[in-house]
């Protein structure tokens, strides 16, 4: 099977709010693919679809040969979900919950028990096997979640924001343990998040997601490089000056964006270590004072930024408080 995933044109729409918007996109066996975007950018919605939680609108989707809509039974079959909340019984120990796992997905007492020492190997909590769940860290807590999922040999595993609310160095260690599963068990990874090291360190293949809509897809490296070498970044003295600065630098032939916070004015150019006297110079022709200058490789932030026009920090909000507030707008 050359895709594991594929999707065309799909579509959700909760009454006149469209979540999801026209997303083809075809995802590799084996591949380990990350859908980056800020919270509300319909990112939860799409894996909803393809993991059978939730029907399209409209288009189709296919998860492992499979229609989503018409054999769902077998989807979820070859499939396992990790959800951005824990779903854990905190009342049970570790074992218990794979147990009970194995059970609803129809093991045998004798697989589930030999699935059970794998998969708690795996994420290294074989210690902490019958122990309560609610005694776990937040980061265990997540490796057991993460070894549930795995649980009945899924071909397919979707992770919703794997690491979020977690410490830098337990994000790092489930970073780990997801590579090792992509490699060691063959499976097909989609994770969503909207950290864009997490997107940048662990996936082969990135699309940007936003309002609902791909607005970019390929490697990490090729959307970095997409945009030219270099950032200088300028931060003018005044943020009434900022678009004034972006226009002189558009007119000169400089590929520019305004930040939508602050007074920052970002360029992205080749050979930015010759071309900031250059950039430096049109300020100041042009009367705009500057305050400071610098200049680094492009981030994946840069290509959110080239493609959206905002960061990510400055779109974080919740995909149920987005359509609250749009709801709410329209009954005013």
């Amino acid at each position: 099977m050359d895709f594991a995933i594929e999707t065309d044109r799909i579509t959700k729409k909760f009454g006149d709010i469209t979540a999801v918007n026209n997303i083809s996109i075809k995802v590799e066996t084996g591949e380990l693919f990350g859908l980056l975007g800020p919270n509300g950018a319909g990112k939860t919605t799409l894996i909803s679809m393809l993991s059978t939680m939730i029907e399209p609108t409209t288009g189709s989707a296919k998860v492992w040969g499979f229609d989503v809509g018409r054999e769902s039974s077998q989807v979820r079959q070859n499939i396992g979900m990790v959800f951005q909340d824990t779903t854990l019984d905190d009342r049970l120990t570790g074992r218990e919950n794979l147990d009970l796992h194995g059970r609803l997905y129809g093991l045998d007492s004798k697989t589930r028990k030999k699935r059970i020492a794998e998969v708690l190997s795996l994420v290294e909590l074989a210690d902490r096997a019958d122990a309560i769940v609610k005694t776990y860290s937040g980061g265990m807590m997540r490796r057991l979640e993460i070894a549930r999922g795995l649980m009945h040999h899924p071909h397919v595993l979707f992770l919703d924001e794997p690491t979020l609310g977690l410490d830098p160095q337990t994000r790092t260690h489930i970073w780990e343990y997801i590579r090792t599963l992509n490699k060691e068990e063959g499976v097909t990874i989609v994770l969503t998040t909207h950290y864009m090291e997490e997107a940048d360190h662990l996936c082969g293949r990135i699309a940007i997601i936003d309002n609902g809509e791909i607005v970019a897809l390929d490697t990490p490296e090729a959307l970095k490089e997409m945009l030219g070498g270099d950032v200088i970044t300028l931060e003018a003295e005044r943020r009434e000056d900022t678009t004034r600065l972006s226009e002189v630098y558009k007119q000169n032939g400089c590929a520019c964006i305004v930040s939508l916070k602050g007074n920052e004015v970002f360029i992205t150019v080749r050979e930015g270590e010759r071309q900031i006297p250059h950039v430096l110079a049109l300020a100041s022709d042009a009367g705009i004072p500057v305050r400071s200058v610098s200049l680094r490789k492009p981030t994946l932030d840069d290509v959110f930024l080239h493609h959206t026009g905002k960061a990510i920090r400055d779109k974080e909000v919740s995909e149920v408080e987005q359509v609250r507030y749009k709801i709410q707008a329209r009954r005013k």
